[in-house]
């Protein structure tokens, strides 16, 4: 894939992305270290699991297990800044069964709540891990989303790294609104236990919601641009990048139109810490 080269504004934006991480957890480091979250907490009004990736995916094993259907969000500090100014996602975050921290803004404001997040659990790393464990138990996946053509390459590429994976369906994400009760069938008929729908914020939770009781898949989850990962589209970030919580610099220097997004990062940062005090451990 050709590569965009980033322009000023973009290096810009990185920079005071950069400046605004560093500085947090600088000032993170300064206070006395802060405990481990044991039960959700709440940052801009939306809940967050403090879950480590084992521990989500036995959540996810216990979901799959109760044939119920769940909903799990996996938030990072886009999709939260963008439910404070839309009351219909941040209700469907509210009402999900598993809120998982995707990025390194959510880690950092964590800290504001007194209450520290132990692992972060992004949405592509819980499809390359319930798509290994899926390998071994028998587990059904239906991936639907993303461009022409990804989730089937998504598909193709979990299927040659998990043999024995059960994938029983693959759609892209473009459709009109006359066609979404056929697509909805389609999944039903294909009974996945898992269903992976990346659609991007907001529509792959109000998808989810929509026809949340209608799927009643045990494990419905939005995973955002996963697929392109997944697939080799998109190069994902060296580990190290990974373990420093700079993915997202390097999904920009390589996707310089995320650059919007990442506004949202500083805004997520500055808001978080105003709203410290009503940032507290929920039941």
């Amino acid at each position: 894939m050709q590569t965009t080269r980033p322009n000023t504004g973009c290096l810009l934006g990185a920079a005071v992305a950069a400046v605004t991480i560093v500085t947090g957890v600088v000032l993170a480091r300064r206070w006395k270290r802060v405990p481990v979250a044991t039960q959700r907490i709440r940052l801009l009004d939306a809940p967050v699991d403090p879950l480590t990736m084992d521990e989500a995916l036995a959540r996810i094993e216990e979901y799959i297990a109760s044939g119920r259907p769940h909903h799990i969000v996996t938030a990072d500090a886009s999709g939260l800044m963008r439910a404070q100014d839309d009351p219909e996602l941040l209700s469907i975050i509210q009402r999900a069964d598993l809120v998982t921290p995707d990025g390194a803004g959510v880690m950092l404001a964590s800290h504001f709540s007194g209450r520290q997040l132990p692992e972060r659990v992004s949405g592509v790393d819980l499809v390359e891990q319930i798509s290994a464990r899926a390998a071994s138990t028998g587990y059904r996946l239906f991936l639907f989303g993303a461009e022409e053509g990804m989730a089937e390459a998504a598909a193709e590429k979990l299927t040659a790294r998990y043999p024995g994976l059960r994938i029983v369906g693959a759609r892209h994400g473009f459709f009109s609104p006359e066609e979404e009760p056929a697509i909805v069938q389609q999944i039903t008929e294909a009974q996945p236990d898992v269903l992976f729908v990346a659609l991007g914020i907001p529509k792959q939770e109000q998808f989810i919601r929509r026809h949340f009781e209608e799927l009643g898949i045990p494990v419905m989850v939005g995973v955002g641009g996963s697929f392109n990962v997944v697939s080799g589209r998109l190069r994902r970030a060296p580990r190290w990048m990974q373990r420093a919580g700079l993915e997202w610099l390097h999904r920009l220097l390589i996707e310089p139109t995320r650059l919007p997004r990442l506004a949202a990062l500083p805004r997520f940062i500055v808001e978080a810490w105003r709203r410290r005090d009503r940032n507290t451990a929920t039941t």
